[in-house]
């Protein structure tokens, strides 16, 4: 029996050890590791405290000391307009991550490393008390050789020092959210070790072109050979790189390339193959078809490494003022996350490394509310994020935490780079957003356009760098905020802006209507609340303006899903606007803006807004092209009896005809509908035009409701638009609240 077992066990290390002898080998550093805080950059004397890794400091247990002034919970909002990120209500501290690993002896011939895909801010690694090296990247790749530190056939000793926010160098290529107060520092993204041949493969970016029916694959080859010592020493050596896509699904191969290379001893080589594909079926959102890039590494040894990455077929281009993808015009829809911004909030917990929630957040609304698009602003997510839009089919302008003016030329160069080769295999990115509401000449002028030639298979956008500013500008990001209210001296300005009058052209309209490239609406409303329902710091004036100072939450909720409705409305009416995303969609409860959830996030309860989203960024609909009545103060009440005439506007993002019928009602305070007709109508492709219309007015003085259900032929769910109007002079207006579709 004894020899049974020991026979039994043998089978089973001789089977681990042929996987470890794979051409690379990982073992996976995630989950719980030691942690503690020091004031010094000495490492504790002992640990007191466990981390899940990836994770922020906010996750170590027992909590650290100052927990509580990171996460604040404040009765009421301070209408606040920004912050100094210097102005520290915490004492700084360096965070000691300490975790032990057994490395088997099999290994001992392969070439190590360790990789963090993200960690912030400044990052030393040290190995068995060896230092591997220190980081500034705080959103792409820290990796260091390990073999002059291992020790194989026991265990190892991991020890990782990470830094404060504010002890970020000048150079660093991280800039700063004035709408951001604390920086959680961590290690944010999976940690792994490792094992390969002498020479692997450091990156692999597989670039589509459907036009053109090829890809292009290039790596970054890492020999870890010694460079020359002696005079007449190889200086580099010859490398083979296969490739073969298979469709990721089914495995079937669908091509293959190869050529031979020269890879330069401890360094970086470059290598390039293009592969002829005509047979492939491309990446949409709606049709989110997924291919795998296997790349292999071979040397006089054998096969030194191989990657993998999926990708899809994908051209997202500019023509004109509009988006294209896969060669068609294409309208995005969709919304703002702002994870960094997140990271703050006090029920954030893990959630973010919660691939269910994260799935839910990401997949489940975005398909209920007709969104195809999002924007990752102020800061980029973890891999896996992207990994789930590829998979579910989501469009992302991936924006660098890059708002105020941060970083030396060199470090913005060396980082966006990196950014580029680590991320680019991701058909759910599609525009590269370099900078925020801001300008930078080199990042403009210089740098975008030597990004473009190592991807030219997306758009970039620099934030203010438009037309004029930027020698090759690609598309714009508007934020024509129409509703914010003004402070001065005075108090308050009153604002003017007519919500629901789809005609509005204030001068944010005139800009986009004169550009020349496309233009995407990613930030409008500034009509923000926190999740219990209260104004944010920005928006207190504005719901004391329309509401009054002392407004229950559950009227500011529905005011803000009505006016938000509405603004949506307006810029999608508008045809020289190539793209509407609403902000926002996750942010920082208790912050300067806030999203459309309430009560605790890990539920993700979606607010009125969420629901009425689903009507305003329907792909084909009518809108209502009339002035809201019932919070716009200058709006005049209608005689009883009149006629009503006001005009409907056609709006379709698809390219063919949409025929349906749409029916208008108004409804008085209990909900019955006192007048009602039906228009047959027909949406042409990508419409954007004008019907008129005309309803005859109660008799009776009182607030009513205008709606417009549009039913597409086929289809069994109307897509609403809405008005509030005023009949006859009342002291007071009643009006029905007509409730929207719940989401699942």
């Amino acid at each position: 029996m004894k020899h049974s077992l020991v026979f039994f066990l043998a089978i089973i290390l001789s089977a681990q050890f042929a996987h470890s002898q794979q051409p690379r080998t990982v073992i996976n550093l995630n989950g719980t590791w030691e942690f503690d805080q020091t004031t010094t950059a000495f490492p504790p004397e002992k640990f007191t405290r466990n981390i899940p890794v990836p994770g922020l400091v906010h996750l170590a247990e027992p909590k650290i000391i100052e927990y509580d002034k990171f996460f604040k919970r404040p009765d009421k909002p301070e209408s606040k307009e920004q912050f100094n990120l210097y102005n520290l209500d915490y004492t700084p501290r360096y965070s000691w991550y300490r975790k032990k690993v057994f490395i088997p002896k099999e290994l001992e011939n392969k070439a190590g490393m360790i990789t963090i895909k993200k960690s912030q801010y400044v990052t030393q690694v040290y190995l068995n008390g060896m230092d591997l090296g220190t980081s500034m990247a705080c959103y792409t790749p820290i990796e260091f050789p390990v073999n002059k530190a291992i020790k194989f056939g026991t265990d190892n000793e991991i020890l990782i020092k990470v830094g404060e926010r504010i002890w970020l160098p000048a150079e660093a290529a991280g800039g700063t959210d004035k709408e951001k107060e604390h920086y959680l520092p961590g290690i944010w993204d999976d940690v792994f070790l490792s094992f390969t041949g002498d020479i692997r493969i450091n990156r692999l970016l597989v670039l589509p072109s459907v036009a053109n029916k090829k890809l292009t694959i290039k790596t970054q080859v890492r020999s870890l050979i010694p460079a020359q010592i002696f005079y007449g020493d190889p200086m580099q050596d010859s490398i083979n790189l296969e490739v073969v896509i298979k469709e990721k699904i089914s495995g079937k191969s669908v091509a293959t390339a190869q050529g031979r290379f020269s890879a330069k001893r401890d360094n970086l080589s470059e290598m390039t193959l293009e592969i002829p594909l005509s047979d492939f079926i491309s990446w949409t959102p709606e049709k989110p078809f997924l291919y795998i890039a296997m790349a292999r590494l071979i040397s006089g040894k054998g096969i030194s490494d191989e990657l993998s990455h999926q990708f899809g077929m994908r051209d997202f281009t500019t023509k004109g003022k509009f988006f294209y993808l896969n060669g068609e015009k294409y309208f995005l829809r969709g919304t703002n996350i702002t994870l960094q911004r997140f990271f703050e909030d006090p029920d954030c917990g893990n959630l973010v490394w919660d691939k269910e929630w994260v799935k839910k957040l990401l997949v489940s609304y975005p398909k209920q509310l007709n969104w195809n698009a999002m924007r990752i602003c102020v800061g980029i997510v973890p891999d896996f994020w992207y990994d789930i839009a590829d998979e579910n089919g989501l469009l992302l302008q991936n924006e660098w935490l890059y708002w105020q003016n941060h970083g030396w030329d060199d470090e913005i160069r060396k980082e966006y780079t990196d950014w580029v080769w680590t991320d680019g295999n991701h058909p759910s990115i599609a525009i590269w957003d370099a900078i925020n509401e801001n300008t930078d000449i080199f990042i403009g002028n210089t740098l975008i356009p030597e990004l473009k030639k190592l991807d030219p298979s997306r758009v970039w956008d620099a934030g203010y760098m438009r037309e004029g500013l930027m020698n090759s500008d690609e598309m714009d990001e508007p934020h024509p905020y129409e509703g914010r209210i003004i402070s001065n001296e005075k108090g308050s300005e009153k604002t003017s802006y007519p919500i629901g009058n789809l005609d509005y052209k204030p001068q944010a309209l005139k800009m986009i209507r004169e550009a020349g490239v496309p233009q995407l609406a990613n930030e409008y409303g500034w009509i923000w609340l926190w999740r219990n329902g209260l104004p944010s710091k920005l928006t207190v004036d504005v719901y004391n303006y329309y509401l009054g100072p002392n407004s229950t939450p559950s009227k500011n909720r529905e005011f803000q899903a009505y006016d938000l409705q509405l603004e949506t409305e307006w810029l999608r009416s508008e045809p020289n606007i190539a793209g509407v995303l609403a902000f926002c969609y996750l942010a920082n409860n208790y912050g300067y803006t806030g999203d459309w959830f309430t009560d605790n996030i890990k539920d993700l309860k979606p607010a009125p807004t969420l629901q009425w989203f689903v009507n305003a960024f329907a792909p084909s609909a009518i809108f209502i092209n009339l002035t809201d009545e019932r919070y716009v103060k200058q709006a005049v009440p209608h005689k009883p009896g009149e006629k009503l005439s006001f005009k409907l506007t056609k709006i379709n993002d698809l390219s063919g005809n949409v025929p349906g019928k749409v029916t208008l009602s108004i409804l008085n305070s209990e909900g019955k509908a006192v007048s009602t007709k039906i228009i047959s109508v027909v949406l042409s492709p990508f419409d954007r035009s004008s019907i008129p219309a005309e309803m005859s007015l109660p008799a009776k003085s009182g607030g009513y409701l205008l709606l417009a259900e549009f039913i597409a032929d086929g289809s069994e769910k109307p897509v609403i638009s809405r008005r509030f109007i005023k009949v006859g002079k009342l002291p007071e207006y009643k009006y029905y609240e007509l409730q929207p579709v719940n989401l699942k």
